[in-house]
C-alpha cells in the first residue's frame, strides 16, 4: 500500500519517490527536520526537498525473510 505523508513524517531509512520524477528512482531518506527532507535516489543522487511543496510517495520496504 503507498501512502502519502505530508512534512515532519519521514524517518531515516524510508523508501519514497518523487511523484513527478519517475526517472529518479527508488529513494532513502537520508534525513528529515521539518519540512526538509534529504533523499537518496538510485539513479539522481541526493537531493534536499522540501515537502511543503513535494509530497513523496512511501514505498513499503522488501519483506526480509
Amino acid at each position: 500500500m503507498k501512502d502519502d505523508m505530508a512534512g515532519g513524517g519521514w524517518t531515516p531509512g524510508a523508501l519514497v519517490r518523487h511523484p513527478d520524477e519517475p526517472d529518479w528512482g527508488l529513494g532513502q531518506v537520508q534525513s528529515a527536520i521539518g519540512d526538509r527532507v534529504t533523499v537518496n535516489f538510485e539513479h539522481r543522487g541526493k537531493v534536499l526537498i522540501n515537502t511543503a511543496v513535494i509530497r513523496l510517495t512511501a514505498e513499503p520496504r522488501p519483506d526480509r525473510r
